[in-house]
């Protein structure tokens, strides 16, 4: 076979150079070793996304229209970007919008003044043009932050609380009324979550769920709505993190009348990377998938005069997403979606101070893009794996190499290496035919082994 390799480390600005092709045929043994063997073959890969939050979407309406360009062809061009065919949006406000809003009037339980026009002004226009980027729909994922205030025990839309029962049946319309109110503007929502992070009483819009009330509301409101109104549209639950994620999925999977609405578990990467846990779950429930629905790397501030320095192109951090992306996959997840597609240099905007980083940065004083390593770290996995490609076995001898292989729907077989260590002299080795490589150290590098 020929091996086609491209790489991205901290001593080499150009990213994804290719490197010469080699002949495999020859290898130390005495090497530690990745080896791959694929005749056994796990899930099928959906591929890589991003969120269009209201915040990406206004910040590049601030920008020059080749920037705004630039931003959404970098990430949703085959050829020329990063090849993303996922997406998600929030369902009225989170924490990446401008202010707290919602789609209906205060205590209009019978939702006649739906309307998500808002939409229409910066979030329906970058999900249109990422579409014609990618060449057609995309599988967007679509989730609440919470229900409106009136319909909470609180009565406002952060800090927590819990939807009251008698708004139950109103709070799943109200999903049904958005997927076909987007499906209106030629949108297609493939799926929604039950709720963002059900776990976590946020400064911002957020909402809490225990296992069973997640359970009985899929069962008894949200399922049935969607499957009368929607049937197309699939139902993710948990949609949280790593670290309770068995018992969060057990409780709503193993009820049957539950889990018939369910297509599978979302997953973040805050506090967590126990990746075991999501191959716990599939094999409770192998039928159900896997997918991961949000992670980025979190800032320090809280102020909205915060002043940011030197966490563009931090190496830890795009590390954090190798590994976290190769964790993943090796524990049975379907496809992997970034949080905010753009965000400005200072991290937002965002209505409660809660700034992040996003793999591309608008900077709104020079009127230009900055890239993250993270973009590039997750160029080496969306440019070579493609949509419908089954992850292969792999092992890795070396502790601070983690790695992923999957096979193409062509036959070419993708390996991606992150070495978080010092070089690394190793073999790669599939189906007993291998070659001798070097990681540099603290490194990804792609290895496409031709089908041919």
């Amino acid at each position: 076979m020929k091996v086609v390799s491209v790489r991205s480390e901290k001593k080499d600005s150009k990213y994804w150079m290719q490197l010469p092709e080699r002949e495999t045929g020859n290898f130390d043994p005495r090497r530690q070793v990745i080896a791959v063997n694929s005749e056994h073959t796990y899930q099928e890969f959906m591929g890589f996304g991003g969120a269009f939050t209201e915040s990406a979407a206004f910040t590049l309406s601030e920008a020059p229209s080749e920037v705004r360009e630039e931003a959404i062809r970098a990430y949703f061009s085959k050829d020329k970007g990063l090849g993303y065919v996922l997406g998600r949006v929030h369902i009225h406000s989170c924490d990446f919008a401008l202010e707290n809003y919602t789609y209906v009037d205060e205590g209009d339980k019978e939702l006649t003044t739906f309307d998500i026009s808002r939409e229409d002004k910066w979030v329906v226009p970058m999900i249109k043009d990422a579409m014609r980027y990618a060449g057609g729909p995309l599988k967007i994922l679509a989730s609440p932050w919470s229900p409106p205030g009136f319909m909470k025990d609180t009565k406002e839309m952060n800090y927590g609380g819990k939807l009251l029962p008698e708004y139950y049946a109103s709070w799943a319309n109200y999903y049904a009324k958005f997927v076909e109110a987007m499906k209106e503007r030629e949108i297609d929502i493939w799926a929604v979550s039950v709720q963002n992070e059900p776990l976590a009483t946020q400064t911002w819009d957020s909402c809490i769920y225990t296992a069973e009330e997640e359970r009985d509301f899929v069962k008894n409101h949200l399922g049935p709505v969607l499957e009368n109104a929607c049937p197309d549209t699939k139902i993710i639950i948990w949609d949280h993190n790593r670290d309770v994620l068995v018992e969060r999925g057990a409780v709503v999977l193993a009820d049957k009348e539950a889990a018939k609405y369910v297509w599978g578990t979302g997953n973040h990467w805050y506090v967590s990377e126990a990746f075991e846990n999501l191959s716990a779950l599939h094999n409770l429930f192998p039928d159900k998938h896997i997918l991961f629905t949000e992670g980025c790397v979190e800032l320090t501030t809280t102020s909205e005069n915060a002043e940011f320095n030197g966490y563009l192109g931090s190496w830890s951090n795009c590390e954090r997403y190798g590994r976290n992306i190769i964790g993943d996959f090796n524990n049975w997840s379907r496809g992997w979606i970034d949080w905010n597609l753009v965000l400005n240099e200072k991290g937002g905007p965002n209505h409660v101070y809660n700034y992040c980083e996003a793999p591309i940065m608008y900077d709104r004083t020079e009127k230009k893009l900055s890239y993250n390593n993270s973009y590039y770290y997750i160029g080496h996995f969306s440019k070579y794996i493609e949509v419908g490609a089954r992850r292969l076995e792999i092992s890795v001898t070396n502790e601070d190499v983690h790695a992923v292989a999957f096979k193409n729907p062509n036959g070419d077989i993708v390996v991606v290496a992150q070495n978080e260590g010092w070089i690394a002299q190793m073999s790669l080795v599939v189906d007993g035919d291998g070659l001798n490589i070097n990681l540099p150290d603290h490194s990804i590098t792609t290895f496409v082994l031709k089908s041919e």
